[in-house]
């Protein structure tokens, strides 16, 4: 199923209210009902160290009653998919989809389509140690949470680049375009309609719009123009690409393997630590750095969801508290293990909590906040399907 006919699916899908089996704020009634639950936590499956990290928060889970299964996606929208055909066959008690790592479009169209069990989110114990003020972790590409998913990691678009062979990396979309155009080849990023390779896409308009503010609202009638100079550039680009743009990797880890077998020098990455967890596993070399760009680049969390229909409420209330724990978020944030940024607020934490954070070797190739400078929010999710569609229209591979 295309995204396209999921979201037109959804949307058009008769839902029924997610009614609680058990209520998020009676926290003992909740852990009580999660002893002896499997959670079928469906999330990206392509990373070795994300895998190793979810691994890792099943043995905290075991501690406490819950039995965590990773069900492994290459698109998010698969798990979605499942519960709409469940939707469709009236399985709205014993869902196979339990928790969702959910973000953006995916997100939107099941809370339109109130496929979504909640709200939950804000009565997690850990909640409390949320920064809500300084993190965009109640809304989700535009789209207000509303306590139905949980935030667990940040991430904002870095640039990784070799800095023995490129010394002096590109700051903006125009001078990524110098770039290409004077080391053809040097440069690539994920296929669309992969989540990394729109995000490119939409890191490109944002970079060229004078005012990127129109984006936060859905498309529209004026969206030829809005985009005509993106298509210019991206006209421009394509051809100077890795393989001149008649093929491109097919995930983000892909894309990073051909910078370590030096076949490119610029990389986009959604996690401001991977460069330096890449180098730690000897998947990126000692020399490789990061930087974003001058104007500021994409900014978001990343979310839990748990349907409407899943059969193990309380025990995905339970794996995503102890995602929130100051225990968990450290280990997130290490560059050994994943190099993502915390949700959590420091100035909430113990003040153990605080210095273990603060002694925190980030990694040669990470940037401090300072250096991330500020986020760019995202567009609206409309915006991502319509520029992933018509990339693939004007200028798509056979996978």
């Amino acid at each position: 199923m295309t995204r396209q006919l999921l979201t037109a699916a959804l949307t058009a899908a008769l839902a029924l209210p997610a009614a609680a089996q058990t209520d998020p704020s009676d926290w003992d009634a909740v852990t009580a009902a999660a002893d002896g639950q499997t959670v079928y936590w469906h999330a990206w499956g392509g990373s070795t160290t994300t895998n190793d990290f979810i691994a890792w928060v099943g043995e905290q889970a075991a501690a406490q009653g819950v039995t965590l299964e990773h069900v492994k996606l290459s698109d998010t929208a698969d798990a979605v998919g499942a519960v709409l055909a469940e939707k469709q066959a009236g399985n709205d008690d014993d869902g196979s989809v339990d928790l969702i790592w959910i973000n953006g479009a995916n997100f939107a169209a099941m809370k339109e389509a109130e496929l979504l069990f909640g709200p939950w989110a804000e009565d997690l114990p850990n909640w409390s140690l949320v920064d809500v003020e300084g993190k965009t972790v109640t809304t989700d590409f535009t789209v207000p949470t509303e306590g139905y998913e949980s935030p667990w990691a940040m991430a904002q678009v870095v640039f990784i680049y070799d800095s023995a062979r490129l010394p002096d990396p590109p700051d903006s979309a125009q001078e990524i375009l110098n770039f290409a155009t004077q080391n053809p080849g040097r440069f690539t990023f994920p296929q669309p309609p992969d989540f990394l390779g729109t995000t490119f896409l939409k890191q490109m308009l944002i970079d060229l719009l004078a005012d990127p503010s129109v984006l936060q609202e859905p498309v529209g009638a004026d969206y030829e123009i809005v985009t005509a100079p993106f298509w210019a550039f991206m006209d421009a680009l394509t051809p100077t690409l890795w393989r001149q743009g008649r093929a491109y990797p097919q995930t983000g880890p892909r894309q990073l393997q051909l910078m370590n077998d030096g076949e490119i020098d610029l990389a986009i990455s959604f996690s401001p630590g991977e460069a330096s967890t890449a180098i730690a596993n000897y998947e990126l070399p000692e020399t490789a750095r990061t930087t974003v760009l001058t104007k500021g680049t994409l900014g978001n969390a990343s979310f839990l969801a748990i349907p409407y229909n899943s059969a193990a409420k309380e025990g995905a209330m339970v794996v995503a508290n102890i995602i929130l724990s100051p225990a968990a978020q450290l280990r997130a944030q290490d560059p050994d293990v994943l190099g993502y940024g915390t949700v959590l607020a420091m100035d909430k934490l113990s003040e153990e909590g605080r210095a273990a954070f603060a002694a925190l070797d980030l990694g040669p190739a990470t940037l401090s906040p300072a250096e991330l400078g500020q986020a760019q929010p995202e567009p609206h999710p409309s915006w991502a399907e319509r520029l992933a569609a018509d990339w693939v229209a004007r200028y798509g591979v056979a996978q």
